[in-house]
């Protein structure tokens, strides 16, 4: 336990738990009740982390819903900043709603507050140049012809595509850091947080998607958490995943994890980004724990009795 200064709280141990897409959203050929199931797993690590004398910071992806809502918007009457914003309240509203139910009938005495988390990012971030990340429904050809966007060509078909910049501060985070300190579970960062840049001294949103774990990094590296957990749809990090020379890491060092990431270990569309912000969390705060693992098993992680642990090289 340690003591704020300035307040007549004390905080437990802080940890940042990144909540994987397939706990808010089936992935494919999931069916609702695996979906339910990975969602109660997620709630179990929180009361488990709680009990454990942790304070909690969740954060969580919106990728399905807020393409649900962009398809609604035909008439583009809202901005996609406003969409991020959207999903960010409705998804910590069911979270909040579960979580409340179980720490009641726990008679636990924390509650959980939902924070709206914008997050600041570069205008000049080579992202704008080159924007990769697919956003919003398939579009029609008539689509592709009349809307003024960057589109490219995906599996399903052309789709919209946006910036993905670097996270480089979260504006809320004193108000973060206040609700942690009056032992909230606290719920933010939604989406990777709302992107937001500086327009002659004026904050305005910006069409563009902020990666959930790095963000998630950031977040953790600011709160000056003892750990970040990123949950996930695998048990632990794999080199050569798939193969007959497949193995399994239970520990990391930077140096490691930046030696398989260069050797092409974790590919950009899904673990690269992970162990990418696992690695900018160690280098930022190097006595913080990062860790990769699945839903239910956070406890047992940060006891390296399950998942991959990240460490700073000795």
């Amino acid at each position: 336990m340690k003591h704020i200064e300035g307040s007549s709280c004390v905080v437990s141990k802080i940890v940042v738990y990144a909540i994987g897409g397939n706990a808010l959203a089936p992935p494919g050929g999931a069916s609702g009740d695996e979906h339910a199931m990975i969602l109660a797993q997620v709630m179990s690590d929180v009361v488990d982390l709680l009990e454990a004398d942790w304070s909690v910071v969740l954060t969580h992806g919106n990728g399905p819903q807020v393409g649900k809502l962009m398809t609604m918007d035909a008439d583009l009457i809202h901005t996609m900043d406003e969409w991020v914003a959207a999903t960010q309240g409705m998804i910590g509203h069911t979270l909040s709603l579960q979580l409340n139910s179980i720490l009641s009938h726990r008679h636990r005495p924390e509650r959980t507050a939902v924070v709206l988390t914008r997050v600041l990012v570069d205008a000049h971030d080579e992202a704008f140049s080159l924007p990769t990340k697919p956003v919003g429904p398939v579009l029609s050809a008539e689509e592709v012809m009349a809307r003024d966007w960057d589109i490219a060509t995906t599996i399903n078909g052309p789709r919209r595509v946006v910036a993905s910049p670097m996270p480089m501060s979260v504006l809320d985070i004193d108000v973060i850091r206040t609700l942690v300190q009056q032992r909230a579970v606290v719920i933010c960062g939604g989406g990777g947080g709302i992107p937001i840049i500086t327009d002659e001294k004026q904050f305005k949103g910006v069409p563009s998607v902020i990666d959930k774990d790095r963000l998630s990094a950031l977040l953790a590296s600011e709160l000056g958490a003892e750990a970040l957990i990123i949950s996930t749809g695998v048990e632990a990090v794999f080199t050569d995943f798939g193969s007959d020379e497949q193995k399994e890491h239970r520990t990391l060092s930077v140096s490691q994890a930046e030696k398989f990431l260069s050797e092409g270990h974790f590919p950009e569309g899904s673990m690269g980004p992970k162990i990418s912000s696992m690695i900018e969390a160690v280098r930022h705060s190097p006595k913080m724990r990062s860790i990769l693992c699945k839903p239910g098993d956070a406890l047992s992680a940060l006891r390296e009795d399950a998942g991959t642990t990240l460490s700073h090289d000795d």
